[in-house]
């Protein structure tokens, strides 16, 4: 008996540094692999990890002149002190509505967009549409907010001289609510769809050629190939855009939100990233506008693990 349960434990002992010894082997052989991954790491490490050490003035009176390590502890005071004010409904309704609509409009558009341009025989014609689609996302965001406001000008701007031409009244789309999330959700599918399909692009360049041969011996029209051939291989590139994306469906880009925020249209472009820095920055309430920017944290997080379960289940795929 004292054979047999020995034997499984010194099983263990040379499975376990047999490992040790792959892993030491593996870093030496492949320390190029190492050093030139070493910069993300390091980056990752100093902005984002190290940065970490600040979340406890969440739960902090925090005052300069007492440092971080000696303000008081306060609990979860500034977050009840969220979630009770006037602000919260009203911030979060704005937050999850643009969200929502960016994700439903702006998500499937470059993948509608990667789709077609694979099926486009013309090269020329593909390459200057991919090119013309690329080049916004170059444009900076600050040049791209005063463009939007040049074109949609009450007085000068392009688009109302259009609709004044068709026989219409003049809107002043930067100054109406109502407006607001549609410019912000369009124009970010102008500015950034292009680039986003070059991830699809590179996803459908993996299949075989065979399999679109084999299709069109079969009589398949040009949509039966998309939703048999092309769809189910870059499914797992769709889902892990996905689920990126909904783990930052909260975090808004707030600086273009912020730039298009006019004191007309404030009920609609007034959301919790705007909100943090204002409160943070301008009214210097570190504490409180930490406790926000962590409950936003964490309901991404949420977000993320429950869709990447149901991911998991569904469509059997998932981040982890």
């Amino acid at each position: 008996m004292k054979k047999k349960a020995e034997v499984p434990a010194l099983a263990k002992d040379q499975l376990g540094i047999m490992n040790r010894i792959k892993r030491r082997l593996f870093l030496k052989k492949e320390w190029q692999l190492w050093l030139f991954a070493l910069p993300v790491i390091v980056y990752f490490f100093i902005f984002n990890y190290i940065p970490m050490y600040g979340i406890q003035i969440a739960f902090k009176r925090y005052s300069i002149s007492q440092g971080m390590g000696h303000s008081p502890w306060v609990g979860l005071l500034y977050f009840d002190k969220f979630v009770n004010s006037p602000m919260f409904f009203k911030l979060l309704k704005n937050t999850l509505v643009l969200s929502f609509y960016n994700m439903f409009l702006g998500f499937p558009f470059p993948i509608i967009f990667a789709l077609l341009l694979n099926h486009l025989k013309l090269a020329r014609v593909r390459q200057f549409a991919q090119t013309v689609t690329f080049a916004p996302h170059f444009i900076s965001l600050v040049v791209m907010v005063g463009m939007l406001y040049l074109f949609l000008s009450p007085n000068a701007g392009v688009i109302n001289a259009a609709i004044e031409r068709a026989g219409g009244e003049r809107i002043f789309f930067m100054g109406e609510p109502g407006w607001f999330r549609h410019i912000f959700v369009l124009s970010w599918i102008w500015q950034h769809s292009g680039y986003e399909a070059i991830i699809y692009l590179a996803a459908l360049t993996a299949i075989d050629p065979c399999l679109y041969e084999a299709a069109t011996i079969d009589g398949a029209s040009k949509v039966q190939k998309i939703i048999k051939i092309d769809i189910p291989a870059i499914l797992p590139t769709l889902v892990t855009m996905m689920l990126l994306k909904v783990g930052r469906m909260l975090n808004l880009d707030f600086q273009k939100a912020l730039l298009m925020q006019t004191a007309l249209n404030l009920d609609a472009s007034e959301i919790i990233g705007t909100y943090v820095y204002k409160t943070g920055l301008i009214n210097a309430q570190f504490s409180y506008s930490t406790a926000i920017s962590l409950f936003q944290t964490v309901i991404n997080l949420a977000l993320i693990i429950t869709v990447n379960k149901i991911s998991r289940k569904v469509a059997n795929e998932s981040l982890w």
